[in-house]
């Protein structure tokens, strides 16, 4: 049996990254009739034959997946915005985030198009908020490698409106993959989605980016929301304060002696953070607590 990570999922077949080198598969047919599919970033054991053809025989433990994109094992979320055609929505980013830390996921926040705008208001809250930010240019190549050295020995997945140029970028991470890329309308200020099925490409030995086919595809409006009794837990920039509120089922919205209220008036936290927990909330908020995932 050879042990790798599936890198590529098109078709019914499997490309596996293993020691020995990549291996084309097809899955074994009891993963359609116990209802589980094989993912991009799932570890496997698979088998080979005398033909050298290979089959995927088991799936190993997971630790988080993604219905979409299709992907399983994310150790990072990088979530590529701008401040320059398209202007990232915070609460895109914020939305994101709750459901990668939901996940065991880690956010790292890249500014892209930094040679355009620095996106300063969005650097100040992200920092504020303690997530790795660093402000890249696919154009310049600023960044690039302080990037590349945050996703070390990491399974990555890129996700962003589009436009924002996720694809440009790695291209710079990676010369030679040559993704397709798409200008921005000037007029909708997006772009057109260029990558059509999630894929792992190789960074380096055991580092893996996940290329997705724009925010479109991390599809948050498809995933059930985080219980409103577990919002504030997701937000890391709250820990300092969660409990230390005159109420202990304090939900930070309107009680007296809510010390994270008394941190926002602080400057401690930022406006636009506190503003995306309270949509988040008001969502969370309209499901029963049967139609919620279990903590």
């Amino acid at each position: 049996m050879r042990e790798g990570v599936i890198v590529k999922a098109l078709s019914g077949f499997y490309t596996v990254q293993t020691a020995e080198g990549p291996l084309s598969c097809k899955a074994r047919g009891r993963f359609r009739l116990d209802g589980t599919s094989p993912l991009v970033g799932d570890r496997v054991l698979c088998s080979v034959d005398e033909t050298g053809r290979g089959r995927v025989d088991r799936l190993l433990p997971r630790r988080n997946f993604f219905v979409r994109p299709a992907v399983a094992n994310v150790d990072a979320l990088v979530f590529v915005a701008a401040n320059a055609n398209p202007v990232t929505d915070p609460f895109l980013i914020d939305r994101v985030s709750a459901i990668a830390r939901d996940n065991g996921c880690q956010l790292i926040v890249c500014l892209n198009k930094a040679d355009l705008d620095p996106a300063e208001e969005l650097w100040e809250t992200y920092t504020l908020a303690g997530f790795p930010v660093l402000r890249t240019s696919a154009e310049t190549g600023q960044g690039v490698e302080e990037l590349r050295s945050l996703l070390r020995g990491k399974i990555s997945a890129f996700t962003g409106n589009s436009g924002v140029g996720k694809s440009s970028l790695l291209n710079r991470l990676l010369p030679g993959i040559d993704l397709k890329t798409a200008q921005v309308s000037e007029k909708l200020g997006r772009g057109k989605h260029t990558t059509r099925h999630v894929e792992l490409f190789r960074l380096e030995e055991g580092s893996y980016i996940a290329d997705t086919p724009g925010f479109a595809s991390f599809d948050v409006e498809q995933m059930k929301p985080i219980p409103k009794e577990r919002l504030q837990y997701v937000f890391p920039d709250f820990e300092p304060y969660i409990g230390a509120c005159r109420f202990q089922d304090c939900a930070h919205l309107k009680e007296p002696g809510c010390a994270l209220r008394q941190a926002l008036a602080e400057g401690k936290i930022a406006p636009s953070r506190y503003r995306s927990y309270e949509r988040l909330y008001e969502i969370s908020a309209q499901y029963k607590d049967w139609e919620l995932p279990e903590s």
